[in-house]
């Protein structure tokens, strides 16, 4: 994607001899790539999302690992209970 996205700004900077408004096609390119883009080529964000999602996960997995199932079942029972009608 990033060397597409490189060939695709040559391209309109060198178009940009011929009528201006490539140049500024260019920039906006440029610009939307510094600016939204993954940028500089470093990882540390997408690793630090990796893990807090494998902290999420693992989270989640204590919480519903055999150990609590008796537990869980224990008040999804008394939860059904509570919402059955009286009658």
């Amino acid at each position: 994607m990033s060397v597409l996205l490189l060939v695709v700004i040559v391209v309109l900077f060198g178009l940009g001899f011929l009528n201006p408004l490539w140049w500024v096609a260019a920039a906006v390119l440029v610009f939307g790539a510094t600016r939204y883009g993954r940028g500089g080529g470093s990882d540390a964000g997408e690793y630090q999302d990796y893990r807090d999602r494998r902290e999420r996960e693992d989270r989640w997995d204590r919480r519903c690992s055999r150990r609590h199932q008796a537990r869980w079942s224990r008040e999804d029972r008394r939860d059904r209970r509570d919402r059955e009608p009286r009658g």
